[in-house]
């Protein structure tokens, strides 16, 4: 039965790639639910700990990051914001800085940084993102996680939520994309992320903190590359429903992830340009192979990738799931070749 099996050489050129995205969305899952997920912790008294978030053109979104977490307890470092940024977290309750005069070769977000945590003395010390917010009792569960494992330098992974439709396209693939391309438990390093970061604050200023990478895009890789320099521990907790991330900007944020692809270890960095090139090709590869050898085939390549990835939509999205790799794979490639050229991208108005 299987000799009379032969979907010729198109067939057996859609049906690697196919195989070869599900695989990879297996990974990415594995990898994903290895790190572990921050436990709701009851009764505690609060933790000493002092938020700074850089922001820079977000007055639509400050205010739902500050109104999250406790009054008083948070810094917004303006960064040279051309809109209402400042006065729209002064109204939800945060203390404002200006960010200093941008040096030389330096990245904005990690100055800004820097800047903030100057004016702390908390023992702990939360740098997140502008498009974040957090549910009660995040802080107490993301400190109790550090402390447990003994850890100075947390990233916590926070759950993606989509702005767009076309956000909601993409963001899966984005996030399977990053897991496919970390190895948390070989490269711990790869699996830290600085979009929102738990650290003490005195094994942070003992590394020189943001201060030490500022000139750096990644800033999550560096800053566990600074602790691993000078023998901190670091790690990464998954902060379940207790934390969020607005995705948006999907050409840009893709655009960031394929820049930053290329700074991971070189395995990580190489199964993660496999990954994209798969996605990239396998509904393209299907649809040649129904032209060329009879349609049956198609809709098994189409649909068994599609299923792998139902872990990541879990919507109807997932219907679209064809079109949108190609937008991913094109924007990921974008960053990987402004990398490879020694080129920049531009964020925020700036160019980095």
């Amino acid at each position: 039965m299987f000799s009379e099996f032969d979907p010729g050489w198109s067939g057996w050129f859609a049906l690697s790639f196919a195989v070869l995205v599900c695989l990879e969305l297996a990974r990415a899952l594995w990898n994903f639910r290895s790190i572990p997920r921050l436990k709701p912790v009851a009764g505690s008294k609060p933790p000493d700990l002092m938020t700074v978030i850089p922001a820079r053109d977000e007055e639509r979104v400050i205010a739902r990051a500050v109104a999250s977490l406790p009054h008083d307890s948070v810094i917004v470092v303006d960064d040279h914001s051309a809109d209402g940024t400042a006065e729209a977290a002064r109204k939800a309750g945060a203390g404002v800085i200006q960010a200093p005069a941008l040096p030389r070769g330096a990245v904005g977000k990690s100055h800004a940084c820097m800047a903030g945590a100057k004016t702390l003395e908390s023992r702990w010390i939360l740098f997140a993102d502008a498009d974040t917010w957090f549910e009660k009792g995040f802080l107490d569960a993301a400190v109790a996680a550090a402390e447990a494992r003994e850890l100075a330098f947390l990233s916590i992974h926070l759950e993606t939520r989509p702005r767009s439709w076309r956000d909601a396209l993409v963001a899966p693939l984005v996030q399977a994309l990053y897991y496919a391309s970390i190895r948390p438990r070989a490269d711990p390093a790869g699996a830290f992320d600085g979009q929102c970061v738990l650290v003490r604050r005195d094994a942070y200023e003992f590394a020189g903190g943001h201060g030490a990478i500022l000139n750096s895009i990644a800033d999550g890789l560096k800053l566990a590359g600074l602790a691993a320099r000078h023998r901190l521990k670091f790690g990464a907790a998954r902060s379940g429903r207790l934390g969020h991330a607005e995705f948006r900007d999907a050409a840009r944020s893709m655009r960031r992830r394929g820049y930053r692809l290329l700074l991971l270890e070189g395995a990580s960095a190489a199964m993660s340009i496999v990954f994209v090139s798969a996605l990239a090709w396998w509904p393209l590869s299907a649809v040649w192979a129904g032209i060329d050898g009879g349609w049956s085939m198609t809709a098994p390549l189409i649909v068994a990738p599609m299923l792998f990835a139902l872990p990541w939509y879990r919507s109807l999205a997932l219907l679209l799931m064809p079109l949108a790799v190609c937008d991913l794979a094109a924007s990921t490639w974008s960053g990987l070749v402004s990398a490879l050229g020694g080129g920049g991208i531009e964020w925020k108005g700036r160019r980095v």
